[in-house]
C-alpha cells in the first residue's frame, strides 16, 4: 500500500469498491463503541418493518459478498471501521450514523488521537441534500464536528442525548423515549438492552429506523425484543448466585467503562490482551468504587450475588484468534465449571 501510495496508485478500501456497484442506499454505522450492537439493531428494526435488509461490513459480512444482488428497493446497513473509512474516496450513505470517539486502535494511527478522529469522520465527507447524519450530541467531539460540518454541507444533521435539554432527534426525558421533540414511544426499563450506552445504541437505531420511514409502533417492539450480539455482555449462566458474563468485545477502554457502569452487583473483572496505544486512566475510578468488593468476591471465588465478567480493554490477538475466539473460550470454560 506504502509502494502504491509513492506511485500515486489509488488505494480502495473493500466497502469503497463495493459501494461502486450498490444500487440500494446504505445506512453505515460507525463509532469507538456500539457499533456491531447499533448495526444489528437496526437490521432488527427493519426486519420487524417487513424489509429484508443486507446487514454486513465490519460486523462480519463482506459487502462485496451481496452488493452485485441488491436493488433501489433493498436497505444496506454497514458497519463501518477506521480502517475501512481511511481508504474510501466516493463512498455515500444515504445516512450516516455517528456514535462516539474515543481513544482505540492509536497505535495504527501513531497514537495520535487526532488522525484516529479524522479517519471516523470521513463517513460524513460525500453525503449531501436528501441525506442523514445521526450522531450523539453528548460526544462533545463529534457534536462540534458534525455541527460544523453540516452549515457547509446540505445533509440533515439529526442528534441523539440523554438530555433533555438538546434540541435533539430523539432523548431521554422522565425515564421515557423521545423522539422527534414530543412523541414519546416508551419507558427505558422497557428497552431490552440494558446499560446507559446501550440507550444511545438505541436512540441512534431509532432515528436512522425513522429516517428510512420505519413507523413509531415497529421502532417500539423492535427495542423491546432485540436480543443483543454475542460477545457483548453476554449472559453465559448463572451458577450457585454467580453471574459469568462475557464481554469479549469490549477491546477498548471505554467498551469496558460502559460494561461496568451496568452493573450495580460487586464485578469480579478479567481484563488483559494485547494493548492498543490506549489510557486506562479513565477505569480506575470505577474500578476503585469496585475494588474491596471484587477482591473480596474474588477470594471467595465468586459469591451468590456477584458477577464474574470477561471484558479485556484489549485485542485478543496475543493468546486468541479473534475477539470471537476468546469469548468463546471463556463461555467453554465457564460452562465446564
Amino acid at each position: 500500500m506504502r509502494q502504491a501510495a509513492r506511485r500515486g496508485l489509488g488505494v480502495y478500501s473493500e466497502i469503497e469498491a463495493a459501494s461502486w456497484f450498490c444500487d440500494a442506499p446504505i445506512v453505515a454505522i460507525t463509532g469507538s463503541n456500539g457499533k456491531t450492537t447499533t448495526t444489528s439493531l437496526l437490521g432488527h428494526v427493519l426486519r420487524t418493518a417487513g424489509r429484508d435488509p443486507i446487514v454486513a461490513g465490519n460486523i462480519g459480512y463482506p459487502f462485496s459478498d451481496y452488493v452485485c444482488d441488491t436493488t433501489g428497493d433493498d436497505v444496506v446497513v454497514l458497519e463501518i471501521s477506521s480502517f475501512q473509512l481511511d481508504h474510501v474516496e466516493t463512498f455515500r450513505p444515504r445516512v450516516s450514523v455517528l456514535l462516539n470517539i474515543t481513544p482505540d486502535h492509536l497505535d495504527r494511527y501513531d497514537h495520535d488521537f487526532n488522525k484516529y478522529a479524522r479517519s471516523k469522520f470521513r463517513i460524513l465527507r460525500n453525503q449531501r441534500e436528501g441525506d442523514v447524519a445521526v450522531f450523539n450530541a453528548d460526544d462533545a467531539l463529534v457534536r462540534d464536528y458534525v455541527t460544523d460540518r453540516s452549515a457547509g454541507q446540505p445533509f440533515e444533521a439529526r442528534s441523539v442525548s440523554l438530555n433533555p435539554q438538546n434540541d435533539s432527534s430523539a432523548f431521554v426525558r422522565d425515564d421515557h423515549i423521545v423522539v422527534h421533540q414530543d412523541e414519546t414511544i416508551m419507558e427505558t426499563s422497557e428497552v431490552a438492552l440494558r446499560g446507559q450506552h446501550n440507550l444511545y445504541n438505541s436512540l441512534a437505531a431509532a432515528v436512522a429506523a425513522r429516517a428510512m420511514e420505519v413507523q413509531n409502533d415497529t421502532i417500539r417492539e423492535s427495542l423491546r425484543t432485540f436480543e443483543g450480539v454475542p460477545h457483548r455482555l453476554e449472559l453465559v449462566r448463572e451458577l450457585d448466585g454467580v453471574r459469568y458474563v462475557n464481554d469479549s468485545k469490549a477491546t477498548n477502554v471505554n467498551a469496558v467503562w460502559y460494561a461496568l457502569e451496568s452493573f450495580d452487583a460487586p464485578v469480579v473483572l478479567i481484563a488483559g490482551g494485547r494493548d492498543k496505544g490506549n489510557d486506562y486512566g479513565a477505569l480506575k475510578a470505577l474500578l476503585r468504587e469496585k475494588l474491596e468488593e471484587a477482591v473480596s468476591a474474588a477470594r471467595r471465588f465468586a459469591s451468590e450475588g456477584d458477577i464474574v465478567l470477561l471484558s479485556p480493554a484489549c485485542a485478543s490477538f496475543d493468546m486468541f484468534e479473534n475477539y470471537e475466539d476468546r469469548g468463546d473460550t471463556f463461555k467453554r470454560l465457564v460452562m465446564s465449571l
